[in-house]
């Protein structure tokens, strides 16, 4: 087989890639020194909190070829997950009684789907060129693939640490294909924050410590998700009814004002967890949770901390008879983690009488 064409080849990539529902792909080279600096650094401030693989992962975050040895190019993609309710979503923040859901979660686990995706891509250049070496990654490896992204040209990272793009905000996915392929690089993406720093303003838990630097330890997002121990008491009352995630600095960021609704099926809500009364989720019993949450993101939190968000968003509730109820119904819960947040919840309403 002749050698390939690596200008027309990427081309090639950037077409098949549109045809698989990817919105944007870019090419970018393997060096991130820069980026490296500043993991270590936020590493060296304990700001990853209790993510502890961040660090054993040591350089091959940062060094693509460390983690896939003999990785020339890294091929990046996005698929957009919004939906056209950015308005319902913070209205859904001030009705206290509902469960807010960060909207990447409200469909399908997006991994599968877009790592199927990016080996179909990866096939479609085997058949063009013959075999190659590669590896696809969706969030599942230690990877910068914000870092990466923004050397494809696909945008900025911005304060708020989520990567932006100029035309489509910044709800959507990355994914990323590894190759030893010497295909051309593309233009890293400008930013375009400017003296912006809504994001940083709107954090409920002031969790933005400086520009483009967040303390994962006060993150909502890290709290309710990655973190399985004892919610900090100072941090409940802000997170509010947020039961799975956060996306206050994407809600308020301008450029979203250009994202386009996302036209994949998968990723629609599910179960009706977009409009969810906080009483009906704290009573789903542990089956019932692996059954709504099946091929959900929301897994990851795991059905006893899932109860320990919920208590902290019902203490933040509006007292009723049918809140109280529902979080006595738990207070002897099996869990010692479940039966404290409950506590803490149901001295909150006693506190209001």
């Amino acid at each position: 087989m002749d050698a390939p064409d690596f200008e027309s080849l990427a081309g090639k990539i950037r077409a098949w890639a549109c045809e698989l529902g990817f919105q944007q792909t870019g090419i970018t080279g393997v060096e991130l020194p820069e980026d490296e600096r500043h993991l270590l650094d936020w590493l060296v401030k304990q700001r990853h909190g209790e993510m502890h693989y961040m660090q054993r992962h040591g350089t091959r975050r940062s060094r693509p070829a460390e983690l896939l040895p003999g990785t020339l190019r890294v091929i990046s993609v996005r698929m957009d997950y919004g939906q056209d309710d950015v308005r319902g979503a913070s209205a859904l923040l001030n009705l206290k009684d509902r469960a807010y859901i960060s909207r990447y979660a409200l469909g399908r686990d997006y991994h599968k789907l877009m790592r199927k995706r990016l080996q179909q891509l990866a096939a479609r250049i085997q058949n063009e060129i013959g075999p190659f070496g590669y590896r696809a990654f969706t969030d599942s490896a230690p990877v910068l693939e914000k870092a990466l992204a923004r050397n494809a040209g696909l945008g900025w990272i911005g304060k708020h640490s989520v990567l932006i793009n100029k035309h489509a905000g910044s709800w959507f996915f990355l994914g990323e294909l590894f190759t030893d392929l010497p295909l051309p690089v593309d233009q890293p993406a400008e930013n375009h924050c400017g003296s912006c720093h809504a994001c940083m303003d709107v954090c409920p838990t002031q969790a933005i410590v400086a520009p483009y630097e967040v303390d994962a330890r006060r993150c909502i997002s890290y709290l309710a998700i990655e973190y399985k121990g004892s919610i900090p008491v100072e941090l409940r009352k802000p997170m509010g009814n947020r039961v799975f995630g956060c996306d206050d600095c994407q809600l308020v960021c301008p450029w979203n004002k250009f994202a386009q609704p996302t036209q994949e099926k998968d990723f629609q809500p599910r179960h009706g967890l977009d409009d969810a009364q906080l009483v009906d989720l704290l009573n789903w019993s542990e089956e019932e949770f692996l059954l709504r949450t099946e091929g959900s993101a929301l897994r990851r939190a795991g059905y006893e901390c899932w109860l320990r968000n919920l208590a902290v968003a019902l203490g933040n509730a509006p007292s009723s008879p049918t809140i109280i109820a529902a979080l006595k119904a738990r207070a002897e819960h099996p869990s010692a983690l479940v039966r404290e947040h409950v506590g803490w919840a149901l001295t909150q309403h006693e506190s209001r009488v």
